[in-house]
């Protein structure tokens, strides 16, 4: 087995697709009309992982969207180039939680995307 996809709850669908193409620069891997305005949408970084951004629809949902992970980081992005990705989100408007450092498993700086969900920016030390 492996994980498919993980759901990330969003308020819409366009501009939760603007965000995670437009910004962070994932690949829009599927948008299909679901009927009754539901939309099957997924979104994946360059290599491994993929989001499938699930509209929130009933007043339970639209409460958890930006606090699916309730406040910790939940989504971990890895970098080849830690400082080049972390000057392009930054250009691009990305909200980070504090300035980047240095750790023994490598570089990291949390950020938050468009509804405040939290993630981790990584680079691992070169081997």
């Amino acid at each position: 087995m492996k994980l498919a996809l993980t759901a990330l709850l969003v308020r819409d669908y366009d501009e939760a697709i603007a965000f995670f193409t437009g910004v962070l620069g994932f690949a829009l891997v599927s948008d299909e009309p679901r009927g009754g305005g539901k939309r099957w949408v997924v979104v994946a970084p360059a290599e491994g992982g993929a989001l499938l951004l699930a509209r929130a629809v009933s007043d339970e949902q639209q409460a958890a969207v930006g606090r699916q992970s309730g406040g910790r980081v939940g989504w971990f992005l890895h970098a080849d180039d830690f400082q080049a990705d972390y000057a392009r989100l930054r250009a691009g408007g990305v909200r980070f939680c504090e300035e980047p450092r240095h750790e023994p498993y490598g570089w990291v700086v949390v950020f938050e995307d468009l509804y405040g969900n939290r993630w981790d920016l990584l680079q691992a030390p070169s081997a």
